[in-house]
């Protein structure tokens, strides 16, 4: 379980780091994928199991491959 977590937050780092170089607000990209300001900045945090839908919409969104935020939350060091 603990490493679910860690994934999680991985993942969220890995979109946070995103639309900060797209220099986009947590608001602006909610609303580019479709979902609530609130869940976008729990998805970032780490602390939300995302749908595969939703991580789809937030990746078209940042305008790139889910499968490229995979590989950099992959990437990130243990923290």
């Amino acid at each position: 379980m603990e490493r679910l977590v860690l994934n999680r937050k991985k993942l969220g780092l890995a979109i946070r780091h995103r639309r900060v170089q797209l220099r986009l607000s947590q608001e602006e990209l909610a609303d580019l994928s479709g979902l609530h300001r609130t869940y976008v900045g729990s998805v970032e945090r780490g602390e939300r199991n995302v749908a595969i839908d939703n991580m789809l919409n937030i990746a078209v969104a940042l305008g790139c491959k889910l499968s490229e935020l995979l590989v950099s939350a992959e990437e990130m060091d243990d923290f």
